[in-house]
This record gives C-alpha cells, structure tokens and sequence, in this order.
C-alpha cells in the first residue's frame, strides 16, 4: 500500500499503521536468535528483511557491516538536506531464546494478535522499535527533512564485537542525534524518555574449608560449613531492610517518574503480601542506586545431598551501579567488602568478572526539547523521564563516538510487556504512537537545528 505524506503526520501513520502491523508479524516469525547452536540462516534472514523493508521505505544507500563472530549489521544512510542535522537511528532485529516454549499461551514464533496486542518473541524487544524506524521514514516518503544513518544490529541479546564497535570507527556514526530505540515507557500511554542506565560488575566468591565433605553428625558443629560461611558473608551485602549495605556504592535521589509499590508488585508479580526490598523511592533503588543479586549458587542440590558438612561453596554476584559511577569501582568496592567480612574467621576468595558502564544522558538540549513536543503530539500527554536498571551496551560506544551529539532512548515496549520473558507482546498503540512521535521528532528537530 502507498501511502502519500502529508502534513498531518498523524493520519499518514494511522494509515499506514495496518502494513506496518503484518510487516511486524512477519518479522517476529523468523526466530532470529543469535546465540550459539541456533541456526545462523535465521538471523541471516531477519538481516535480509529488515534491509529490504529499509530499502523500501526509502533508504537506497544500505551496507553490510560484517565483524568477526558477529551477526551483520544493517547500515545505511539518506544524506542530510542542505543545513539539516542528522540522527541516527538504532534498533536490533535478533531476539532472546524463548525458554520453555510450554509456558507460552501461544506459540513464541507465530505472531498472534490479542486484545490489542501483538504476543511472539522480539514483538517488543526489539522488533516492533524496528518497524517504527521504518514506519517513520515512510512517513515521510522515504526523504526526511534531516539527514537519516540507520544501524540495525542483530547480536546484541548475546554481546559481540559490534559493542565497541563505533568508538573505534566514529566516523560511520556521526550524528548530531542519536535515537536509541531499545527502550520503552514506564507503562502503556505514558510517554516515556530513558535518561539514564545503571552500569554492571560481575563479582564471583568462593570459599573451600575441607579436602572433602566430612560426616555432619560426627563432625558437624565444629567442622568448617563452607556453605554456611558463604552464607554469612553474603548476608553483610545487605542491611536488615535490603539496602546495599557496601561502602562506596554510590546512591542518589531520583527525581523522575517512579511506580508505586502497588505497580511495582503487580509488574514483577510478586507474592501476596512480599515486601520489597530496601528503603525509599522504588526509581530510587532500581536506577539511581546500587543492587546486588545473587545470580548463581554452586552447592549441593537439595534433591541429592548428604548428611555432610559442605567443603566447598561458589555464588556468582551481579552488580548494578549508578549510571555515573564506574563500573569497576563499584566491583572493587564489593569485592574489598567481602574480603574483609572473614565469617567465622574463614576467608572468602573473591574474584572480579565483567564489567559495562552505565550511562547518563543530558537532557537540556534542542534534540530532547523536540522529542518531548513529539511525544505530547503522539500520546496526548506530557513526556516523562525514567531511568532502566539494565544496560545497553551498544549506548556508551555510540556517545563515544559522537560526543557533540544527544542521546534519547525510546521505545514501544511497556513495564508489563515482558521481554525476554513468556508471552512477549507489544501493543499496536504503544506502537503507532513511536512510530509518530519518531515521524514527528525528524520535523521538529531538523526545524530547531535550522533556528
């Protein structure tokens, strides 16, 4: 279907929203999982139509960017009209596994629309922020009034090489804005700006007390519990509310939106009656401050132990940190924490693992200003900022490779959409409302760069 542009954006998306939904579904049908021992034809596939669909919706300039080990990343350009700024649109056609395929109340592949709602694996992370990219170029007929470089990556579920990729070649992604859309909102009809991303250390402790596990009833109460010293040691991460209790983990007030404890409970379902962890403002604890969770615990199934004293224990930490502070400094500072905790006088050996920064973005400038008029245009409400407690990686090496440039992280998903999760859904008008404000955005900035 063509659809001929107009100046009332709006009803030039709503009209073209229908294609823009069975092009949706046909992507969330290629299970493009990037992930070792999946087929790699099907992230080859989920390339090839992301790129044609590009194609199509007006960018002819379309490259390949092939690194080592890595799926292939779609580039391409529209060049800048004269005195235009340009923005650079990001987006990632792979998707996570989809576990248990049995918890899914509809197949994680075949695309099914639901109250709304389209349900498959990737529909909201991150195929449907791809759909919008293209829906926005075809609102425009396929020639932005800004300059357009378009990165479609397809490994960043698993990590890859294209990570730090545009810090090391800069000049393939020179922009004056970057639109990261791998984001969402804070819920469903709540325009919603991502400021900023908490960084991750991964920190792994270990204790051995014992050549070999020794008889609990003969020896137990005297014979070092290595289970029971772990235990001891990790339960000093945390105070007696569930604050992060380690020094030099850096926490600090949050002023954006938030959720309620209400909200909250309801969007990670927790039990009736559970507590939250910690104290103060939930946006507080979950993205301007620190976490520390308990991610893997290596110790003797309940289903096949004996009656012994444990010799050896293993937990693997993973650390999330204020989206300011270092990555690294934070994973020292657990790390020194726990080396000095001795539980019953036993040492615990900590060791340091990965680590990726978090990010903060500025918020002041004539790129953010437009796209908080493009949200009121397309949801009918003010825009508000939020922070995630997760990371993207890809985030730091682009602002890295464009230090002039602004940075917003947008997207269709909502707190209740599930990503990387069962039954993965994105509404149509979470959807239809990106793609507009997407649409619009390239107007009001290429008119605010120009002032």
């Amino acid at each position: 279907m063509i659809v001929t542009p107009s100046d009332d954006l709006s009803a030039t998306v709503d009209a073209l929203m229908p294609e823009l939904k069975g092009k949706l579904e046909q992507l969330v049908t290629i299970p493009s999982i990037a992930f070792p021992d999946y087929p790699k034809e099907n992230v080859r596939r989920a390339h090839d139509f992301v790129a044609e669909e590009l194609r199509a919706a007006g960018v002819e300039d379309i490259q390949v960017l092939d690194l080592p080990d890595t799926a292939p990343v779609v580039y391409g350009r529209i060049p800048a009209p004269p005195g235009a700024p340009t923005v650079l649109l990001y987006g990632h056609y792979d998707v996570q596994p989809p576990g248990d395929e049995s918890l899914w109340h509809t197949p994680p592949f075949t695309p099914t629309e639901k109250d709304g709602a389209i349900y498959g694996r990737g529909a909201a992370d991150c195929k449907a922020n791809v759909i919008a990219h293209i829906g926005a170029l075809r609102a425009h007929g396929g020639k932005p009034p800004v300059g357009v470089t378009i990165v479609i990556e397809g490994q960043e579920e698993y990590g890859s090489a294209f990570d730090d990729y545009p810090a090391e070649k800069p000049e393939l992604f020179q922009a004056d804005a970057l639109l990261i859309c791998d984001a969402g909102n804070l819920r469903a009809g709540t325009p919603t700006l991502v400021t900023a991303l908490r960084g991750v250390a991964d920190v792994f402790v270990e204790v051995r007390t014992l050549a070999a596990p020794v008889h609990s009833g003969q020896f137990g109460g005297a014979a070092p519990d290595a289970l029971l010293a772990l235990m001891a040691g990790l339960a000093t991460l945390h105070d007696a509310d569930g604050n992060v209790a380690v020094p030099g983990l850096r926490r600090d007030t949050w002023t954006g939106a938030n959720y309620t404890d209400e909200e909250f409970a309801e969007i990670t379902g927790m039990a009736p009656g559970m507590p939250l962890l910690g104290t103060g403002p939930i946006g507080e604890r979950i993205w301007y401050g620190p976490a520390i969770t308990v991610i893997g615990l290596d110790a003797p199934p309940v289903k096949t132990a004996a009656s012994a004293v444990v010799p050896y224990a293993k937990a693997y930490l993973n650390v999330r940190v204020h989206p300011e502070q270092d990555p690294a400094e934070g994973q020292a500072a657990v790390i020194e924490h726990l080396r000095k905790v001795k539980p019953y006088g036993i040492e615990l050996t900590v060791t340091a693992g990965d680590v990726g920064s978090g990010f903060a973005a500025g918020t002041d400038g004539p790129a953010y200003s437009a796209m908080r008029e493009a949200m009121r245009k397309a949801w009918g409400t003010a825009a508000v900022d939020s922070a995630m407690g997760g990371s993207i990686p890809l985030t730091n090496s682009m602002a890295q490779a464009n230090p002039n440039a602004e940075v917003l992280m947008i997207g269709a998903e909502d707190s209740k959409c599930s990503m990387h999760g069962f039954n993965e859904r994105v509404l149509l008008s979470e959807l239809r409302n990106v793609v507009l404000a997407e649409a619009e955005f390239l107007r009001l900035f290429a008119d605010r760069k120009r002032r």
